[in-house]
């Protein structure tokens, strides 16, 4: 008999339950599915990574990979009858495009008499596995946390010792890979991630807990790439984490990836909708001023070094600090007064690990209008958490050029230096203390409204 492997947000072999039940049920052809409602809209750095990553997957499977371009619930029913599957295995899907699209296949392929198998998703635990004893969702992080520590989760599973790939149907060609003009991407696969894995234990993990939120030094572990396309299961990483307490911290960090995967499988509309709707009655800059400011922050000159710098960031790497991405948010919604979604957006179509639920509540969160219990009056001071994760000016000599002449932390307040300005760098588009009081106050409004 043979079966179907469907590969989606799992590009690995080893630690996947899918891939080990398609095994059991004889020979196996691995396909993935060009989807034009998911690779279209999909930012040309994504889409590069994923080609990348799936070109490392196909030579992972000696060439079997089978890519056919169409919608999953016609392409799926032709190829079962092509082959004669007796099923098509694949990990859940949460998100909710994902989840639809399954029903639609499955729906599909029962109408041929073939069941579509799920097993294991990209999660340690499930979204909406875990709840309060009253059984309603979390909508708090740590309480959440403690939840999911004690549900658990599985083992990671192993590679399994041969997989009999099932060769002879046709494989349509890869879309051509964009041209990213000068975008430095990662190295992709499954071995890629692991490397990666191995040089963060032997060199930072240790260190996790105190320098996380150094944007100047390697010290985090930059595998959000690889588990956005399941290069490599949260699982396997987890397994692996003791009880010190830098292991403690990542291991939170794992934490609010599904954290957020459950809040937008019991929100689903949070993708684009506001998790607390009083903030959709806020005072948010529109008009020509406001798009120019949106543009001045997504090209990196907005004046305040560490925010220009990781909007550079983005834009060289397709990626940012977490800690940077805190604060280049906060400074959209509440120094330039515009909508967290239009941050959102934007880095939906330039980050490589661009991830629904991550992304959107990470902004939900800077924003005010998220899980945080009372966010909004954090308002991040640019120029003070430059100075304070990044002393000594190292990050953002590295990706502003302007004001590499600065040594040390002056290159956090070039303003504050008679030569600071003379290789062009931009002023200030606004006074930081000026709109933080106009962020509070607009705060105040629909407090007041309420």
């Amino acid at each position: 008999m043979a079966a179907i492997m469907w590969f989606r947000r799992d590009l690995r072999l080893h630690d996947n339950p899918a891939l080990n039940a398609a095994c059991e049920s004889g020979s196996v052809l691995p396909l993935f599915v060009i989807d034009p409602e998911f690779f279209d809209p999909a930012g040309e750095v994504l889409k590069a990574y994923q080609l990348d990553a799936l070109a490392t997957l196909s030579a992972s499977t000696d060439g079997h990979l089978v890519i056919r371009h169409g919608r999953p619930e016609e392409v799926l029913p032709a190829l079962a009858a092509e082959i004669g599957a007796s099923a098509v295995h694949c990990a859940a899907d949460f998100e909710p495009a994902g989840a639809a699209r399954d029903k639609r296949v499955a729906t599909a392929l029962a109408a041929a008499g073939v069941p579509l198998v799920r097993n294991g998703s990209p999660y340690a635990v499930d979204p909406g596995r875990v709840r309060k004893p009253d059984g309603t969702p979390y909508r708090v992080y740590t309480p959440f946390y403690k939840a999911w520590l004690v549900h658990g989760f599985p083992s990671a599973v192993a590679q399994p010792r041969s997989i009999p790939w099932l060769s002879g149907p046709a494989s349509e060609s890869l879309p051509p890979r964009p041209d990213l003009a000068g975008v430095k991407l990662p190295p992709a696969g499954e071995d890629a991630a692991m490397d990666r894995w191995t040089q963060f234990m032997e060199t930072a993990l240790a260190d996790y807990a105190d320098q996380r939120d150094r944007p100047d030094q390697d010290s985090t572990s930059q595998l959000s790439g690889y588990l956005r396309f399941g290069e490599v299961h949260p699982r396997t990483l987890l397994a692996e984490l003791g009880e010190s307490r830098g292991h403690e911290v990542f291991r939170k960090e794992i934490a609010w990836r599904e954290f957020y995967a459950d809040v937008l499988w019991h929100n689903p509309t949070s993708e684009h909708d506001y998790l607390d709707a009083r903030f959709a009655r806020m005072r948010y800059d529109s008009g020509a001023d406001a798009q120019a400011k949106f543009d001045a922050w997504a090209a990196g000159m907005t004046g305040y070094p560490i925010v220009d710098a990781g909007m550079r960031q983005l834009l060289q790497e397709g990626w940012i600090h977490n800690r940077v991405r805190m604060i280049v948010a906060s400074f959209l919604v509440k120094d330039l007064h515009l909508e967290w979604t239009q941050g959102a957006d934007w880095f939906m179509g330039h980050l490589r690990d661009a991830d629904v639920a991550s992304n959107q509540h990470g902004w939900q969160w800077t924003a005010g209008c998220g899980t945080d219990a009372a966010p909004y009056f954090r308002v991040f001071n640019p120029t003070m958490q430059g100075l304070k994760f990044d002393p000594d000016g190292d990050y953002v000599r590295r990706y502003i050029p302007e004001l590499r002449h600065l040594v040390g932390a002056a290159a956090h307040e070039p303003w504050d230096q008679l030569d600071g300005y003379q290789h062009d760098y931009p002023d200030r588009i606004v006074d930081h203390a000026v709109e933080r009081d106009e962020a509070l106050a607009r705060y105040e409004e629909i407090k007041s409204n309420s």
